[in-house]
């Protein structure tokens, strides 16, 4: 297990890093595996990370993950939600953001999923094992990155309109938060 999301008090939801995600019912104990998850690079400390169920869980059924996932030139952290359905299933699957640039390590890959009071997600980078990655604003590794839910990039994150810096940066200078 990596990361937990408790759907009621009776229903959390478990992802383990090789890439499954499971719905336990804390009352019975039993496992059932949750289909549509996207395909992971779980090598080293890559996987399925962490999960953090949309402030509108209730009503919208929005699940978001982080994973470590392949492109171009490697591997990054990626970020990406789909809607749970009562049958254990996320459907409409879709990447929201992937962590650039690519890398071709299995390292610190960070991935820890917040929402702050304004219905903005949060995830982090890791440095990717190259610490002077995290002090570089035109890198996202090692880094908080900050989004509106739908992927989407804040007007008001504090590097946006520098051309010195990526501007879903919301926090640098971290080495695997």
């Amino acid at each position: 297990p990596w990361g937990m999301a408790f759907v009621s008090g009776d229903e959390v939801l478990i992802t383990e890093r090789p890439g499954r995600l499971l719905s336990l019912d804390l009352d019975t104990g039993s496992r059932h595996p949750v289909t549509g998850v996207p395909a992971v690079d779980a090598r080293g400390q890559g996987g399925l990370l962490d999960i953090e169920l949309h402030p509108e869980f209730t009503d919208n059924r929005l699940v978001y993950l982080t994973w470590a996932g392949a492109c171009d030139g490697g591997n990054a952290t990626h970020l990406g939600r789909g809607r749970l359905t009562e049958d254990r299933r996320l459907t409409g699957f879709e990447t929201l953001f992937v962590a650039t640039p690519c890398v071709a390590s299995t390292k610190h890959f960070g991935a820890r999923i917040s929402f702050d009071g304004e219905g903005r997600v949060l995830f982090t980078t890791g440095d990717r094992g190259e610490r002077g990655r995290a002090q570089d604003l035109r890198d996202h590794n090692g880094s908080v990155i900050r989004l509106n839910d739908d992927g989407s990039i804040p007007a008001a994150n504090p590097y946006v309109g520098r051309d010195d810096a990526e501007p879903a940066i919301y926090s640098f200078g971290h080495r695997n938060p």
